[in-house]
């Protein structure tokens, strides 16, 4: 985590309160070492930023690290429908095999 990058996130995100992408990039760098920091940042894009689609990979995948597979789920479940809305047919494909990969664990237990 590079606490020099972070500051400098911190203030885009002042500077530029409604630019999804400083946010994103804010729960990215939490996202190894801080997970509840990052999840923080994650909810404040689905909230604030519902059609920012990069979100909803990284937050579901956050959410089965965390346990809670009903909102894994759901979150998979939502950005398959956005990026087929968006016509973002690259997102949709890596959403769809990390929410094939999900339910193939989910066999598994």
């Amino acid at each position: 985590m590079n606490q020099d990058r972070i500051q400098q996130l911190l203030q885009f995100v002042q500077e530029e309160p409604g630019e999804p992408f400083n946010v994103y990039a804010l729960g990215m760098e939490y996202l190894a070492e801080n997970p509840a920091q990052a999840q923080h940042y994650f909810e404040r894009l689905l909230t604030d930023h519902p059609q920012y689609l990069p979100t909803y990979y990284h937050a579901a995948q956050l959410y089965v690290d965390l346990g809670n597979r009903p909102k894994a789920a759901e979150l998979y479940d939502f950005g398959l429908m956005l990026a087929k809305q968006q016509g973002d047919q690259k997102t949709f494909d890596e959403l769809n095999r990390a929410y094939r990969n999900f339910k193939d664990d989910e066999e598994e237990l």
